[in-house]
């Protein structure tokens, strides 16, 4: 099935969750609904499916490829689709990307493998992508990890995989590191041809933009697409009040959605689109848990700070 062959990842890309029911299997009416949500929001590039928002790692190969199938039926028609290439093996991220591309795929996401925790050499590195284009021509985004944790991809990893897998045409930035955004924001889109930086970093994502990033990927677009895109279209317009304003609105779900522990972020979103009415429950796959009813209480006072519900708990359309 051709997914939008001519997409080159760039704008903003919302990563959607993936709601279950009480017995921990797939919801499929809800996701469905879920997708047309996200899918129809003005200045949507594309959506990311089979990634951490979709709790990728608790899903086995056939259901991320009914979630891909799901997607592609749903939305795929009208929105470019990135599916994720979560693996720790460069021979079964080889069969995902072949999965994903006869699922109409226009672009593949590729997380780190978890053995690059214990050290990697780039050689490593330029194997595991060489796989994955072998098996694949769409185009790659690698999912840059914090340098921190052994995940990341030192600046000269990265030229050096850029230069081996010409299909590699974007990176999904999480350095965590500012300055090193910004070096990378220099140094891969100035390439011939160019590879985009899509920032991941929504807890700081105006500072991010307003570096000169050539899109966003974000999980938190899964709740407020719209005022993501509102504040790319004003950063690239220059506006600065307006992104600013946009900013001040984003803001009070960054303190609900990013904090301690962090893998409970997308938890949380669960949490906030029960509140605005766009889901009917917040389950989600052991290890994680249910939240506790104080969390969710903040989330919800986050949710009416930023003028997306009421008090009386009715959701606000994005002005």
């Amino acid at each position: 099935m051709p997914g939008h062959r001519d997409y080159l990842p760039h704008g903003v890309i919302p990563a959607v969750l993936l709601p279950f029911n009480e017995d921990l299997s797939i919801d499929e009416g809800s996701y469905r609904a879920h997708l047309r949500d996200v899918g129809s929001v003005e200045g949507v590039s594309a959506i990311t499916v089979n990634a951490h928002a979709s709790e990728v790692a608790s899903c086995t190969f056939d259901e991320q490829r009914r979630v891909l199938d799901i997607t592609q039926d749903e939305i795929g028609k009208r929105v470019p689709i990135v599916n994720g290439i979560y693996a720790e093996g460069s021979l079964e991220a080889a069969r995902i990307a072949r999965m994903a591309q006869e699922g109409g795929a226009s672009a593949l996401l590729v997380f780190p493998s978890g053995i690059f925790a214990f050290g990697q050499r780039p050689e490593m590195a330029i194997e595991h992508f060489r796989r994955i284009a072998g098996a694949s021509d769409l185009p790659l985004i690698i999912f840059q990890y914090p340098l921190s944790g052994g995940q990341g991809y030192p600046l000269p990893t990265l030229s050096k995989i850029l230069d081996a897998v010409p299909t590699v045409r974007a990176i999904k930035d999480w350095s965590a590191n500012p300055q090193l955004h910004e070096r990378q924001i220099r140094a891969l889109q100035s390439r011939t041809p160019p590879v985009s930086v899509l920032t991941t970093h929504s807890a700081w994502l105006m500072s991010s933009l307003v570096l000169g990033c050539n899109g966003l990927l974000s999980g938190s677009g899964s709740v407020i697409a719209d005022l993501q895109a509102q504040l790319w279209r004003a950063v690239q317009a220059h506006d600065l009040a307006t992104a600013q304003r946009l900013n001040d609105r984003i803001w009070p779900t960054v303190e609900v959605f990013y904090t301690e522990p962090w893998v409970d972020m997308h938890n949380r979103m669960k949490e906030a689109l029960v509140l605005l009415g766009k889901l009917p429950r917040a389950v989600v796959r052991p290890p994680l848990v249910k939240l506790p009813a104080a969390e969710i209480a903040r989330i919800r006072q986050a949710l009416v700070a930023a003028g997306l519900l009421s008090e009386g708990g009715r959701a606000k359309k994005v002005a």
